[in-house]
């Protein structure tokens, strides 16, 4: 049984969903550098799509092919201000490059440790909160039960799904979303998919 059917199987809502949705396929892509990604969010973070894309173009050109802790930590804030970065965006830059470089953060083993595990770490860097979490594990590590509680899309569509008067808080997600597991990342893109609106980390 496929994780899809074992959804369709397990909610008759979400497979009401799927069935206007259509299946979606997995993605097997190899991953980008953590490192990149992590960067990355935090460079998008509060800015548009395109205004986003426009400053990592920048900072990609830049780099080049020597985009590291080590050349992160070897450029002046004055030079990553230059590239369109805030002041307090390039020192969250730092902040992630300066707990690689001391091993502070185990990026290296990520594929080692637990959901849990690595949440911690990356919530250790100034700048990455939950939400941040929840996309790296989803569409980068692509862990497979990952429930992402701050995200207004999913929210919104737990709302809808559920038939509830408000938006659930992140207890009532939890309890609400069992009957998906251990598929819950692949049921989030569903709803996702539900509302038009599937983010990429």
């Amino acid at each position: 049984m496929t994780p899809t059917q074992y959804l369709q199987q397990a909610d008759p809502k979400l497979a009401l969903i799927i069935e206007k949705v259509g299946i979606l396929e997995d993605d097997h892509s190899p991953h980008e550098s953590y490192f990149l990604v992590l960067s990355r969010i935090i460079v998008g973070q509060q800015l548009s799509v395109a205004v986003a894309r426009t400053i990592w173009s920048r900072v990609s050109e830049f780099f080049g092919d020597v985009f590291t802790p080590e050349a992160i930590l070897r450029t002046p804030v004055e030079d990553l201000r230059k590239l369109g970065l805030s002041g307090q965006k390039s020192n969250y830059l730092l902040s992630l490059a300066t707990h690689i470089s001391e091993g502070t953060m185990q990026i290296d083993k990520f594929d080692e440790l637990s959901d849990e595990e690595i949440g911690r770490e990356i919530l250790a860097v100034k700048g990455l909160g939950p939400w941040s979490v929840h996309m790296f594990l989803m569409f980068t590590m692509k862990r497979p039960d990952i429930l992402p509680v701050g995200d207004l899309g999913i929210r919104e569509a737990f709302k809808r799904i559920f038939e509830l008067e408000e938006r659930p808080n992140a207890a009532q997600m939890e309890l609400l979303s069992q009957i998906w597991r251990p598929h819950r990342t692949l049921a989030m893109r569903y709803l996702w998919r539900s509302l038009d609106n599937e983010p990429k980390a």
